[in-house]
């Protein structure tokens, strides 16, 4: 079978994909092209895309006879790929969860607390020599012990934002989500983003992408937020209205932001980018060589699934 890698993976990945199909492995970092997207459905049985590989409707429907049995997406989210076309056209969908828990709530902590102690922007001060030493006013920012955490969706990653700041840093817990959810911790479940975000210190956001829930961070949860709490993005970069996080940034309406997806990513808007109170990743979130093996493995254990003719074990 023929199987198709659409970005460069750790080498156990590759190497045991290879021991079981006849793999094109693409050496480049970007989204594959339209024309190539269409070609790796003729032309493969498996594809294996991730982030950007934007599996619409069009592509299926120009694909026209379609050789792919499966798209095995390397990452939890998929809302990339159109899994309603890729069913009506035989392709199945699975992705990779748990394995990214950790590692992007580990991400949800550092952007926390980069942000509340004003961390980048006093690694920027000493980078450019404009320290000029201790004092006791220098640099105040927020202590994130016994402060209110809200979590917006409290999904797997959302429940390992929610411990490691109650267990760790002793947070009491609100959230918002589509029903109660049954946790080890202390939490209380609010209306809706603007209730829960008027109430929050930090206000971590760990929802799926996708239509329903682009923009749910609006110019109106911002608006709900205190003027000290912080946001945090780890999920998918239009969950939140760029273009109001940013007004209510440089007005400081609220204490600050930390980011790891953006709505247009690659591009971040020099606005953006000018502010003090903003820390800003390059989308770290599962970036740790063990996490992205496992993902690969994953990937890869779904396509074999398909070859031996098995149930899959990640469909979506």
């Amino acid at each position: 079978m023929k199987l198709l890698i659409s970005r460069p993976l750790p080498d156990l990945v590759l190497a045991t994909a290879r021991s079981r199909f006849d793999v094109t492995a693409r050496d480049s970092t970007t989204p594959m092209s339209r024309d190539e997207m269409i070609a790796a459905l003729r032309e493969n049985d498996v594809v294996m895309p991730t982030l950007g590989d934007a599996f619409s409707a069009d592509i299926f429907a120009e694909a026209g006879e379609i050789r792919c049995r499966l798209l095995a997406n390397f990452g939890v989210g998929y809302n990339h790929l159109d899994v309603d076309a890729a069913r009506t056209a035989g392709v199945a969908v699975t992705n990779t969860p748990g394995t990214v828990t950790d590692a992007t709530a580990d991400i949800a902590l550092t952007l926390m607390l980069m942000s509340t102690r004003r961390a980048a922007e006093g690694e920027r001060m000493v980078r450019a020599g404009r320290w000029k030493g201790w004092h006791p006013t220098q640099m105040l920012g927020m202590h994130m012990t016994g402060k209110r955490l809200g979590v917006v969706g409290m999904g797997r990653i959302g429940q390992a934002i929610a411990k490691r700041c109650h267990f760790g840093f002793g947070m009491s817990v609100g959230y918002v989500a589509r029903s109660d959810k049954d946790l080890d911790f202390p939490a209380k479940r609010h209306a809706d983003a603007a209730a829960l975000a008027a109430v929050s210190d930090v206000l971590a956001v760990a929802v799926p992408g996708g239509a329903e829930t682009r923009h749910l961070i609006d110019a109106k949860v911002l608006k709900a937020m205190p003027k000290h709490a912080h946001l945090v993005n780890i999920a998918r970069g239009d969950v939140v209205d760029e273009t109001a996080l940013i007004e209510a940034l440089e007005a400081g309406r609220i204490g600050g932001a930390g980011l790891d997806v953006y709505e247009n990513e690659p591009h971040v808007p020099d606005r953006l980018c000018a502010l003090d109170n903003a820390v800003l990743l390059p989308h770290l979130g599962t970036a740790a060589l063990e996490v992205r093996e496992a993902m690969g493995l994953m990937a890869v254990e779904n396509a074999i699934a398909l070859a031996d003719g098995k149930d899959l074990p990640n469909p979506v």
